[in-house]
């Protein structure tokens, strides 16, 4: 128990460090220098106003200086890397498997707040977590998958989890490039941007190529029937309302690794 608490206490800290690169990199600012500050009237926030979700709630999700609104957002990330953190951990344990799956909700969670915002991928979470990805799949092990019917049996578990990890990298990229490539030829204008196809290589690192493809139609339909419906309710105009599909991605990608490689033993364990 004390392990699942720590962690989701590690959890609000990183969520609050992410709350900054989500607002500085699309911006090229430094995510070390300054300290954080309010971006309205861009005072020096004191660390005791910078406590996750608490300093939020005591300060009435307003800047102590100037009263302009804190977003919603900061708190959602902070309480999101926390469950996440949380909920692997106590699937996984205290294990390498656990912070590898950590690690990648914290990644995507930053995608998804930060597309959402300001419709950027940064570079240093996609192309920076393919890397991590790839180092990681060194020591967790991946579940076989379609690197193996290439391989000889006889590989060790290292090459054939790092066989995968690149496999799931390198083809669901770009496959989904290619139909982003195809869709600018058809209809003559740009149907994702390549932040998208660097994110699917980085979920492809972590998950393999199975699982990434099913990211991919997951995020299809969720990003069809979700945006569909917030089109039609804020009444945006469909043709020109470029949709936050890395934010899909995201959140199809959380919800898979979630249930299909942290929580499907665990589930299966806790049953009768």
């Amino acid at each position: 128990m004390i392990e699942i608490v720590l962690a989701a206490l590690a959890g609000l800290l990183i969520g609050s460090f992410l709350n900054v690169c989500i607002f500085r990199l699309p911006r090229d600012l430094s995510v070390v220098r300054p300290r954080s500050f309010c971006p309205g009237c861009e005072h020096a926030i004191a660390w005791y106003d910078n406590i996750p979700v608490a300093s939020y709630v005591l300060l009435g999700a307003r800047c102590r200086h100037c009263k302009e609104r804190i977003p919603l957002r900061y708190p959602m990330v902070e309480i999101a890397t926390a469950a996440a953190f949380g909920v692997c951990v106590a699937a996984l344990g205290p294990t390498p498997a656990a912070a590898k799956f950590s690690v990648f909700s914290a990644i995507l969670i930053t995608l998804i707040a930060s597309d959402f915002a300001d419709r950027i991928l940064p570079d240093e979470f996609t192309l920076g977590g393919t890397a991590v990805g790839l180092v990681f799949a060194a020591f967790v092990p991946m579940e076989a998958g379609f690197a193996h019917l290439f391989l000889p049996p006889t590989l060790g578990w290292r090459w054939q989890s790092l066989a995968e990890s690149g496999l799931g990298a390198g083809f669901s990229s770009l496959m989904i490039w290619f139909v982003g490539w195809a869709y600018q030829k058809i209809r003559h204008k740009e149907g994702l941007g390549f932040g998208d196809v660097k994110m699917i290589a980085m979920i492809g690192a972590f998950m393999g190529l199975r699982w990434a493809l099913l990211t991919l139609i997951a995020a299809s339909l969720v990003g069809s029937v979700g945006g569909l419906t917030y089109i039609f309710i804020t009444r945006k105009d469909a043709s020109t309302y470029e949709l936050p599909f890395g934010s899909f991605l995201g959140l199809a990608a959380l919800a898979v690794a979630m249930y299909g490689q942290v929580l499907s033993g665990w589930i299966s364990g806790i049953g009768p």
